[in-house]
């Protein structure tokens, strides 16, 4: 059984050649961290498997019986003024029967003043996306490793462009108790449109994760280390901010060197007291904090915190992600036992 997912893995990794990363495809919101917990650990972490209903949006593998009856709900004051969150559900049937899971992930660009090729005012118009989700989990035989997956049906309006898409996430985790150690292989968005905006079809943002975690033994913090976007080498681009001259004039790119493409690849994360009521979580995204750093400036940009609450059988969680020096995020997420 585990040769034949090993297999599946494989196939599907063959659309490697067809990798995209940001602005080159569609539904970028499909890749959006909209989790408290997640953002607080630096983003697309695939390991955790517990009571958090909201990872198995990202891992589909990760849905076990802890998340039965958890409901949460999550909202992101964005960058721009825009607005997105999620919402997530899952539900154990019997005993023997894994937990289903259901998510919906959206995001709403605001209003916007629209103008024709003259300049004339044409009249507000609106942007919005959303993706609704189903996935299930189950155990790979008697092994340690457990296999997901999550089919995502998308829909897209932007002004008076509208277009509706399907794709499916695959997650394979392995489990180790005894050294409470998790790895996990998420490959994501894989799918198309089937209607358009104007009659072209465009790629979806397909990507591929990995992620290590542990629960040190004599310490309370579970450390994360999450490998994204493995389908695209080099993953990094020369900043054209960061061109040099020298004396007579002449220009030299940024060089990135093989160090530095790997770093970019990389999240470190670290959660204090993981399985108490309350916990603090801190995290760094290598490839936002180089990205989006300015020359001769110290702005902590890819550095994430956050913290959050046990109170009955509600639990709310609270991150500050740091971009620029201009714009951060708040991430709010609320996630309640509904077990009668």
């Amino acid at each position: 059984m585990i040769r034949k997912i090993s297999f599946l893995f494989c196939l599907f990794c063959g659309y490697l050649t067809m990798a995209q990363v940001g602005g080159e495809s569609t539904y970028q919101f499909l890749n959006l961290v909209s989790s408290p917990r997640q953002a607080a650990l630096g983003g697309k972490v695939l390991t955790n498997v517990d009571y958090d209903v909201t990872q198995a949006l990202f891992n589909p593998a990760t849905i076990n019986e802890a998340m039965d009856n958890q409901l949460a709900v999550n909202y992101v004051s964005y960058l721009g003024g825009i607005g997105y969150g999620s919402a997530a559900y899952a539900y154990t049937v019997d005993r023997r029967t894994q937990a289903f899971h259901a998510g919906i992930t959206y995001v709403n660009y605001g209003a916007f003043e629209g103008y024709d090729e003259n300049g004339s005012q044409t009249g507000n118009f609106t942007g919005s996306e959303a993706a609704l989700s189903l996935g299930y989990a189950l155990q790979i035989g008697y092994s340690d490793f457990y296999f997901g997956g999550n089919l995502k049906l998308i829909t897209s309006k932007l002004e008076q462009y509208s277009s509706f898409g399907v794709a499916a996430d695959l997650g394979l985790l392995y489990i180790n108790d005894d050294i409470d150690f998790n790895a996990a292989i998420a490959v994501r968005n894989v799918g198309t449109q089937i209607t358009t905006y104007a009659g072209q079809n465009e790629p979806l943002p397909f990507e591929v994760d990995f992620g290590m975690s542990q629960r040190l033994e004599n310490v309370p913090i579970r450390w994360h280390i999450t490998l994204e976007n493995l389908q695209e080498w080099p993953i990094a681009r020369p900043n054209p901010a960061r061109v040099t001259s020298d004396l007579s004039g002449n220009q030299s790119t940024e060089k990135i060197g093989f160090f530095g493409q790997v770093i970019r690849h990389t999240i470190l994360g670290a959660e204090l007291f993981p399985e108490k009521g309350f916990n603090i979580r801190l995290g760094y995204n290598f490839r936002r904090g180089e990205e989006l750093r300015i020359n001769e400036q110290r702005n902590f940009s890819g550095i994430s915190a956050g913290f959050s609450i046990k109170l009955n059988k509600m639990r709310f969680s609270y991150t500050h992600a740091k971009y620029t020096s201009a714009a951060n995020s708040n991430f709010f997420g609320l996630q309640i036992d509904v077990k009668s």
